[in-house]
């Protein structure tokens, strides 16, 4: 059977390099802060980072409910969406992933919510002109920071799956 390469396995291999220091349980708090590194590579957000000093950037949160049937399966796969027709937006059912096989089953709902500070977490950013202006802001600021990226949803105030957000790491041009 082929090894399979897990995003755990990835990020493994990439911590364990020789040419990679890792620095765990260091708060980087305030941009001055990051002159002690050779580069700081932030996955937070872009607007907690800098005090939310332009303002608030707006995401989609959800809400999750979790249920437990006596059934085999709830639903036909592992996730259906459901753009239109309910209150909630999409439900997973756990057993798919892993092929288990039970006469009862998991399943979560997603519904969404507006993302608010200390309540919830920033899910999907909220892109219209306005808030493109807002992070543009931000990233004016991070410029000037010369070690220091923001990535991810919330460094670059952008939706990614996975893959794009693995690809635009590894595409990072920093100088070191």
């Amino acid at each position: 059977m082929p090894r399979m390469l897990t995003y755990t396995n990835l990020v493994k291999n990439m911590l364990d390099d020789k040419n990679i220091e890792v620095y765990l349980g260091e708060e980087i708090e305030k941009s001055e802060e990051c002159g002690k590194y050779k580069a700081v590579y932030h996955t937070g957000s872009i607007d907690e980072f800098f005090g939310y000093k332009f303002g608030v950037l707006p995401y989609r949160s959800l809400e999750f409910k979790y249920y437990s049937f006596e059934m085999e399966y709830f639903q036909s796969n592992s996730v259906v969406n459901y753009p239109c027709n309910y209150d909630f937006t999409r439900i997973h059912e756990f057993k798919y992933y892993l092929g288990e096989k039970s006469p009862k089953t998991s399943v979560v709902f997603e519904y969404p919510h507006p993302f608010q500070i200390g309540y919830n977490g920033r899910y999907y950013p909220i892109q219209t002109e306005e808030n493109l202006s807002l992070y543009n802001k931000y990233l004016c600021e991070a410029r000037k920071l010369e070690n220091l990226c923001f990535l991810g949803r919330l460094g670059d105030y952008k939706y990614y799956d996975m893959d794009k957000a693995i690809e635009r790491a590894l595409n990072i041009q920093m100088p070191l």
